[in-house]
């Protein structure tokens, strides 16, 4: 019989997303924390993420995950356990959690996943881990459990995972560190070259969300920079097409290692993906003409999700409610199923 107090978290690099079964929704932030003075909480989430690039010396505004892997472990505890306690009202009850962890990363990057929650004061009473790429698949109605082979391509903030499952595991994976904010980059990089302007990772990310918006309407983006040359603050439209272009290399790259898992995936997997095709989704994903780039480029039907965003943390809340699906999540005391 399952406890009704229980949670599903995926922690993005740029998003974290939590599954609360007692309410049956999902809380999605941004995965960043403000800390002044080097130790009092002063904002968290998206809250935090308004501060960022405007705070003053004595408040640090961070990302306590980094390429998909806990690279401040105290800050993200402090994370979780503040949302995890939002969720709850403020009184933390005993609960189930499970997490969903990347699959190409170390066990001892496994383990802090799990650590993480042990150690964020929630009242965990029992810990399960779900390869992300399984939640993945189970959140955008993927019956993962049968022998099809299913191609899932997760375009993150700073890692994107290709992988390949079939009968609930893990066939094939692989972790690029190339997403979305490899896409702001390349929209920084290409602005600062072409109008010698410095504009910020916000502007740029704000850009690449509303590129598709902007193309339909037939305008530029709207930027505020330095120009570099009078140090002042302007004002310049850049038209999509140099976007368009900046984001090229990143979406070959991409393309370029789905081609690699294609060519490493056993004849009959590969039978069921050509049938298939490939499944897309993660919060970079929608990035405008992407699904249709990988569709040229691989010669296969995109499936694009649903809910890009909280595919994993839908996925969570499956395995949570569904019995059918509990087979997939596993305790990590001794790292095997």
């Amino acid at each position: 019989m399952l406890t009704a107090n229980a949670f599903g978290i995926d922690l993005g690099t740029n998003n974290i997303k939590i599954y609360s079964k007692a309410d049956d929704g999902i809380l999605c932030e941004k995965n960043m924390i403000a800390i002044e003075n080097k130790k009092r909480v002063f904002a968290y989430g998206d809250s935090a993420y308004e501060m960022y690039e405007k705070a003053p010396s004595n408040i640090q505004v961070s990302f306590p995950l980094s390429k998909g892997v806990i690279a401040d472990i105290r800050n993200m505890e402090t994370l979780v356990h503040y949302f995890v306690g939002d969720l709850q009202k403020g009184s933390f009850r005993p609960a189930e959690f499970y997490i969903a962890v990347p699959t190409d990363v170390t066990e001892v990057e496994k383990r802090a996943f799990y650590d993480l929650v042990k150690d964020a004061q929630v009242k965990a009473k029992k810990i399960m881990v779900v390869e992300k790429a399984v939640a993945d698949g189970i959140g955008m109605d993927i019956d993962v459990k049968n022998s099809q082979g299913v191609l899932i391509v997760n375009v993150g903030y700073e890692t994107t995972e290709i992988s390949i499952l079939s009968l609930g595991g893990i066939v094939l994976s692989k972790k690029l560190t190339t997403g979305g904010l490899k896409l702001d980059e390349s929209i920084r990089a290409a602005v600062r070259k072409e109008y010698s302007l410095l504009i910020g990772g916000k502007t740029a990310e704000t850009v690449k969300m509303n590129l598709a918006d902007l193309e339909a309407e037939g305008k530029g983006a709207l930027v505020y920079g330095r120009d570099i040359v009078t140090g002042l603050p302007v004002e310049r439209e850049i038209p999509t097409k140099l976007i368009n272009e900046s984001f090229e290399e990143h979406f070959n790259t991409i393309i370029d290692n789905v081609k690699v898992i294609l060519e490493r995936t056993p004849p009959e997997l590969g039978a069921d993906i050509y049938r298939n095709g490939i499944y897309l989704t993660g919060g970079a994903s929608q990035v405008s003409h992407f699904a249709e780039r990988l569709a040229n480029g691989t010669g296969l039907k995109v499936n694009v999700a649903e809910y890009p965003m909280t595919s994993v943390a839908l996925g969570l809340a499956k395995i949570i409610k569904d019995n059918h699906y509990k087979s997939v999540a596993y305790s990590i005391e001794g790292m095997s199923r």
